[in-house]
Parts: C-alpha cells; structure tokens; sequence
C-alpha cells in the first residue's frame, strides 16, 4: 500500500516539479514574462499540449525556441515510460490491460521497467533524428528540422513560427508530418516487438486498426465537405484535410490552414476529434482509442443481455477477455473526464470567457491538444489575452489530462 502511494505522489509531483523548473529560462529571457504565463508555458509543453501564449515566435529567442521544444519531446519520452511501466501497475483508466508483467512484486517488474524504458528511448530517439532527417532533405533549415521533429514526434505541436507550418507552404513537408505524427500515435510497445521481428503487432492490434480506419473515414468526410464549399483543386483539400484532421485527432496542434473558417460542420469535427486522442502507449492525450473501443463493446453486451438475459457474452480486446474490474476502471475515467471538462468549461465562462474559447480551451487543455477553436484561441490566435485566472485552470487541467485523471485526483483522497 506504501508503494502504491509513493508512486501516484511521486507521479504526479515530478510532472509539477518539472513544469516549474521549466518556466525559469521564459522568466530569465527578453520576453518579459509574468509568472503565470512562464508556468503555463512550460506546462503547456511537458504536458505536450502545445498552448502557447507567446505572440510573435517569428522574434523570439531560438534558444527558448528550443527550450519549448525540449520540453515537449521529454514530456512525450515520459508520458509513454509512465503509460508503459506504472499506469498498468496503478490500474489507471483500464491500463492494466497493457501491464508488462504476470507478477506485481516489485522485484520483478521494477528491473524489466528499465529495461522496457531503456529501449523505448532508443526507439524514441532513433525516430526523432530520421523525422528530422526527412523535415531536412524535404526543405527545413537545419534548426527548423531539430525543433519540429521534436514536437512532431512527441505530438506537442510546438512551432518555430506565428503560422505553424503554413509558413513552409509545402505539401512534402506536411506529409512527413502526417506521417510522424501518426508514428507517435501508436503504441510504442508495437515498435520494441516488431525490432525482435513480431511486424504482425502493427496488423492485429485492435486499437491500431480503430485508430487508422477512424483517421481515414474523417479524412475523406471532410475532404468532401471542404470540395463542396470550396474551389481549390481536390487533392489539395485532401492535403489540408488530412493534415489538420491528424494533427487534432493525435493532440500535436499544428496547423496549416485556419480550419476556424471551415464552417459550421468543421468547427463540430475539430471538436469531438479534440476527445479522441491515439492509442495507449503513445505519445497522445484525449480518451485514447482502446477506452472507446472498451465502452462501445460492453454497450453491445448490454444489449445482447436485454435480449438474451440468459446468454453468456464475453468481451474481448487484442484477443484477450476483459474482465469486469477494467470496465469499471475505463467507465469510471470517462465519466471524470466529461465532468472535468465541463467543470473546466463553466469555470472558464464564470471567468469572461465567451462559450466557444470556454469550450473548446477546455477540451484541448485536458485532452492536451494545444489550439482551441474561434478567433481567440484558433489556430491563427494564441492564449496571451485571456486573464491569468483561466490560464491557472488551464495549466492545471492541461496536467491532470496529461497524468490520466486519476493520477492526480487520487492525491485529493484523504486516506
């Protein structure tokens, strides 16, 4: 039980200790700064949100440019080590469905948890330098490429200038960027097996399958719907779509276009995507594929049993049956999750916001996305005029999103 506690205070208090330490180089530097603003900064990038509140990145410093960038890819390297290694330990959100070891002693799993972590690292940072490699060869300055393949792979969406990566104007660069982003949304558990030669884990992993056939679908609806209402050449809609529809579903929060102006349907897309986030054990936020999964099966089971009261329906994920405790674990997180949201949400309102940035800032913020949605907090705004109050909230539910709710909300918990 000890152990238990240690690891949920140690968790969360290294994520806070982290994003504090983070904000001194924003408060040292000639962007004058406030407290609030350094924290939110730095929070918004080891949480790998990508929420920024600097106004013109074109001037900024490349050494806090770096900095904002360093933070997002050690933010995305821990999120995965802690997915991977403690939340299944923990029994987070139905995590323990990934756990790594048959036996709970500490004696075992805290030596394969280095050894796992080890050669997540490796696989993390072998990944971060080919991105960088292709952002090079595909037209990025050198220190374009090293900032950007950093928050590319992380899914931070960290950027180096005011209009993300429509100041490139490169169809080229946006497809590696499509293509490293969804690297980054998939379980880096399947990288370490397929490196011992298991390649069928990218094929027969259920989520990985929800998560392509979910991006492809919303890809060509609103790549219908941008043909419909406007007049560019359709491959070049289905660029822009597939860009930004990927880089919101993963949580990364670049842009290329602003999908403010895509109308009501695109507005209400960009939103519900916000939630859904990529598979455990990347680098993502949001609900994340398996969770939905989860839920849609045992609503299929309720209804079978409404109909057959007296059948046997075992449900089952990546082959394996799922048990009732990690319905309950997976039920219990998307019902704090929606409450959180929507406390975050009047919050935000009682503090002056109006109804579409109290939102969609509550949405990003705990599904770690990065831009909302409107003329403030769009892609082509930023989170520098809202009032200090709402950037406190929003610093704090950019990290209980990123440690998975209860990692957080259980150090509330009296006993």
């Amino acid at each position: 039980m000890k152990r238990d506690r240690a690891a949920f205070l140690l968790t969360a208090l290294s994520w806070v200790s982290v994003a504090t330490f983070g904000c001194l180089p924003f408060l040292l530097s000639n962007l004058d700064l406030s407290l609030v603003d350094a924290f939110f900064e730095s929070m918004s990038g080891i949480t790998t949100t990508g929420s920024t509140i600097i106004t013109n990145l074109n001037e900024t410093p490349k050494a806090i440019l770096l900095w904002r960038a360093m933070l997002q890819w050690l933010g995305g390297i821990g999120i995965i080590v802690m997915a991977i290694t403690l939340m299944p330990i923990m029994n987070i959100g139905g995590m323990q469905l990934f756990v790594i070891s048959t036996s709970n002693t500490p004696e075992k799993i805290l030596p394969k948890s280095k050894e796992i972590s080890i050669r997540l690292i490796i696989v993390y940072v072998s990944l971060t330098l080919v991105c960088a490699f292709f952002y090079k060869i595909f037209g990025m300055n050198f220190f374009d490429s090293i900032v950007h393949s950093m928050t590319t792979i992380a899914t931070g969406g960290f950027s180096t200038h005011n209009n993300s990566f429509g100041s490139f104007n490169s169809a080229s660069i946006e497809w590696i960027s499509v293509l490293f982003m969804i690297i980054g949304s998939l379980p880096f558990v399947v990288y370490l097996k397929s490196i011992h030669g298991n390649w069928r884990s990218f094929f027969y992993d259920d989520q990985i399958k929800l998560f392509f056939i979910l991006t492809i679908i919303i890809i060509i609806i609103t790549t219908i719907w941008l043909s419909i209402n406007h007049s560019e050449n359709y491959l070049v809609l289905f660029r822009i779509a597939a860009f930004n529809i990927t880089s919101i579903l993963t949580g990364t929060g670049y842009s290329s276009s602003d999908y403010s102006l895509w109308g009501g349907f695109g507005l209400v897309i960009m939103f519900i995507i916000m939630f859904i986030g990529g598979c455990a054990g990347s680098t993502t936020g949001g609900v994340k594929i398996f969770r939905l999964q989860l839920l849609f099966r045992a609503a299929q089971s309720q209804i079978k049993k409404l109909t057959q009261p007296h059948g046997v329906f075992i449900t089952s994920f990546n082959g394996k049956s799922v048990d009732e405790d990690v319905f309950n674990s997976v039920m219990g997180f998307f019902f704090m999750y929606i409450l959180i949201f929507i406390l975050t949400s009047i919050f935000l309102s009682f503090l002056g916001l109006d109804f579409l940035t109290a939102i969609s800032a509550s949405a990003s913020a705990i599904s770690n996305v990065g831009p909302g949605l409107g003329d403030v907090i769009g892609p082509s705004g930023n989170y520098s005029t809202l009032n200090n109050q709402a950037k406190w909230v929003l610093s704090f539910t950019m990290l209980i999103g990123r440690l998975e709710i209860f990692t957080f909300l259980v150090l509330l918990s009296m006993s």
